[in-house]
């Protein structure tokens, strides 16, 4: 009987672990894609590093997969509609995981039932710039200037529902001052509008407004990120100018999937952020006027979830409309 019985709990355990899902099995055990936007865009750039990495790390093939176009949306879209077995990741920013799923309600995705977070990978401050013939060169004076105005000062941004046109709204509402948003195909079009005297200032991600600022055609009064960015150290943040509510970031992030299994999710989240913790991704990223941000899947759908409450409130006052 004792024989009979081992047998058969011998049998049972074999069972259970046939039934085991892949996700606990060894992984990846073929090649993996990774969808994201434009090509050659920041997006691009970090998910083809984060690939490469991977596939030194896993020993299979990562592929990045370009789905541009429509604020993010097409790959949010592409990958939210793929098998959720861990062999499609997505690489996607906060227009596409937090403020599409407010301005657009025909979306075929919801962010937080049809793709899973993995990790924050970085995020991209930006820098409040001004024409030199604003006659402002702090903070404080900007917004003085913006309250004296006698007419509406025109603001530059990338297009409606961008992070710099967010960001402008976010100013006015908080600083009660009027802002008249003129919107551009892209922050390099913006840029040129500010350059033109076409607009009187701007928020605008630091590789764009670097040169032009170390030109002298440009001033700047802070950056929008959590601390000082590295490639331009004297520039105070928000923050210690006391706005922190200004406190504002282009994040990029890791999703999969929704459904796909934890194993898997926790295995990826591991493995990049301990890609993203090396001085190599570290510069990378300061090169793409970025820095590097991480955080556990836990983690990442909080932030996702606050940046969503903080953005609909925004769109909502500034009655933002873009369907």
């Amino acid at each position: 009987m004792n024989i009979q019985r081992l047998g058969t709990a011998i049998a049972f355990l074999a069972g259970l672990l046939l039934s085991v899902p892949a996700a606990s099995q060894e992984y990846p055990t073929h090649s993996v894609r990774i969808i994201t936007s434009t090509p050659g865009n920041f997006h691009d750039i970090v998910a083809r590093r984060i690939a490469l990495s991977l596939s030194e790390k896993w020993h299979q093939a990562v592929i990045v997969e370009n789905r541009g176009g429509a604020g993010a949306t097409i790959a949010a879209t592409a990958a939210a509609q793929a098998a959720a077995d861990g062999y499609t990741l997505l690489v996607s920013d906060r227009t596409g995981l937090t403020v599409s799923p407010v301005l657009h309600h025909n979306l075929a995705y919801d962010p937080f039932k049809d793709l899973a977070p993995i990790t924050l990978l970085g995020a991209a401050p930006m820098l409040l710039i001004a024409q030199p013939s604003v006659p402002a060169a702090t903070l404080d004076e900007f917004i003085t200037y913006l309250r004296r105005s006698k007419n509406p000062v025109e603001f530059a941004s990338a297009g409606p529902g961008t992070a710099p046109h967010l960001l402008g709204e976010l100013l006015k509402q908080s600083a009660g001052v009027d802002l008249v948003n003129v919107h551009y195909k892209g922050s390099p079009a913006a840029m040129m509008g500010l350059l033109a005297g076409e607009t009187k200032a701007a928020f605008m991600l630091i590789p764009v407004a670097l040169p032009h600022l170390r030109a002298g055609k440009v001033r700047a009064f802070a950056t929008s990120g959590r601390q000082r960015f590295p490639g331009a150290p004297d520039i105070p943040t928000v923050a210690e100018l006391g706005m922190p509510h200004l406190e504002s970031a282009l994040w990029l992030a890791l999703m999969a999937p929704g459904r796909t299994p934890a194993p898997i999710i926790d295995k990826v989240s591991r493995d990049v952020v301990e890609i993203l913790k090396t001085p190599a991704m570290r510069d990378m990223l300061v090169a793409q006027g970025a820095e590097v941000a991480y955080s556990t899947p836990a983690e990442l759908e909080a932030f996702m979830r606050s940046e969503t409450a903080k953005w609909k409130k925004v769109i909502q006052i500034a009655g933002i409309r873009v369907d």
